[in-house]
């Protein structure tokens, strides 16, 4: 990943331009994105942490750059961090794991003769 710094500013700069050339579209994002993280169950740095695993999982270096800026402010430590990312691992590898069972279904009916 290159600088971290240089992805939170292109994240700037994406959502300054969007909100210029798409103002109402970029707005309804942006509200929803408010509202949805506006829930009083969850702190700020467990809704953080839970980004920071979705944002691995994603696989999008904009949204760990940012994610982990937010979390490293509401008071997450490095290993808390981490832990949150391999957490990500698990339920990324889980899922493809779990697909196995639609792919021996199709195995057992396209090649019955080999299981």
């Amino acid at each position: 990943m290159e600088n971290v710094q240089d992805k939170l500013k292109e994240i700037m700069k994406l959502t300054s331009v969007l909100r210029q050339d798409y103002p109402v579209e970029t707005g309804a994002f942006l509200g929803f994105l408010n509202k949805a993280e506006s829930g009083k169950a969850l702190n700020i740095k467990q809704k953080e942490l839970i980004n920071v695993a979705l944002a691995v999982a994603a696989q999008c270096e904009w949204c760990i750059a940012f994610h982990v800026e937010q979390v490293a402010k509401a008071g997450a430590t490095r290993d808390e961090i981490v832990e949150a990312g391999f957490m990500a691992v698990i339920m990324h590898g889980g899922p493809a794991y779990m697909y196995m069972t639609p792919l021996l279904a199709a195995i057992q009916e396209f090649l019955p003769e080999d299981t």
